[in-house]
């Protein structure tokens, strides 16, 4: 590890998108550190899809290719957390050490604010999830349930019926319009009314659904969560959510975003690509930076500067 604390730019979080970003930003010679306390959102996932030439890799060892990758290039990785970040750019870490740095992206991800159900947590990522493209198809032709959370919860169920005929939706906290029950019954859905009381495993894996004493067989239930964004550092410097724009630069001079922190609904290679458009862009602005400081400097050499120099020597 090197003992230098200033840094071309801070990558605050160590998921696909702030290591595609530090990887574009070391191949750009520049010097930058990665602080990344290790608590990825998709840590449960046995594995992960959709990700071209990765399908069905391990999140932890996708994770731990890429910090590989990043070492070969000399970026400074960090297993700590920031707990202040100061305009400027100083962060302070959870150790004790402190790092500057001209730019910073930060992409700390989200967390999920799971429904309070018995159950729930403990199947969390494996057999309750979120999102079909990632889960869909290791669970095709099963008997799937969808619970309902929010209004958007049966174009969830509309969706996940396209992995599965035997699809099953909980009303739970999201009762029914009459052309919503119209839509789930045209698509061969089945409707159980009532709040779900717990989740039943046996085993190591999900069983069913309970409501009350009511039991539903289901091998896997997919619901929409209510996303937390990490962004409390992004907030004190005086970012405003929807601030970014395509490359991830936020209404704070010099602060990028990307991945999940921003974006909740992106999957792995999205968050992954968010990083390295953020990359490309924040070394621009260093390019330019750099390039008018040194017109600022060589328009302070004059003459007279410049025999005192060669009169030094």
């Amino acid at each position: 590890m090197s003992e230098h604390n200033d840094f071309d730019v801070l990558v605050v979080g160590g998921g696909a998108a702030g290591l595609s970003a530090a990887l574009m930003l070391g191949r750009a010679r520049r010097r930058v550190a990665v602080v990344d306390a290790r608590a990825p959102r998709n840590a449960p996932a046995s594995h992960m899809h959709g990700f071209l030439s990765r399908d069905g890799l391990p999140p932890s060892d996708l994770l731990k290719i890429g910090r590989e990758e990043l070492r070969g290039y000399g970026v400074e990785l960090l297993e700590d957390s920031v707990t202040r970040l100061e305009p400027g750019f100083t962060a302070r870490l959870a150790s004790g050490r402190q790092l500057s740095a001209r730019r910073v992206l930060v992409a700390t991800g989200v967390h999920d604010d799971l429904p309070d159900i018995p159950g729930l947590r403990e199947s969390w990522g494996t057999d309750a999830v979120t999102c079909p493209y990632c889960h869909g198809y290791e669970v095709r032709d099963q008997p799937l349930g969808v619970l309902g959370t929010e209004a958007g919860s049966v174009e969830h169920a509309l969706l996940v019926r396209q992995w599965s005929p035997d699809v099953v939706y909980f009303a739970h906290t999201a009762p029914l319009s009459e052309e919503d029950r119209a839509r789930l019954d045209a698509r061969g859905i089945r409707v159980v009314e009532g709040t779900v009381t717990a989740l039943r495993r046996e085993d190591g894996h999900l069983t069913g659904v309970e409501i009350g004493d009511r039991f539903v067989p289901r091998t896997a239930l997919f619901l929409r969560t209510r996303t937390v964004p990490h962004d409390e550092l992004l907030r004190a410097l005086g970012y405003e959510e929807g601030s970014t724009d395509a490359t991830g630069r936020t209404n704070v001079p010099g602060v990028w975003a990307a991945g999940n922190v921003i974006d909740a609904r992106a999957t792995v290679i999205i968050a992954a690509a968010q990083g390295a458009a953020a990359a490309g862009a924040l070394n621009h602005d260093l390019v330019a930076e750099d390039t008018q400081r040194a017109v600022d400097a060589f328009a302070g050499f004059t003459p007279a500067a410049e025999r005192a120099v060669a009169g030094a020597h």
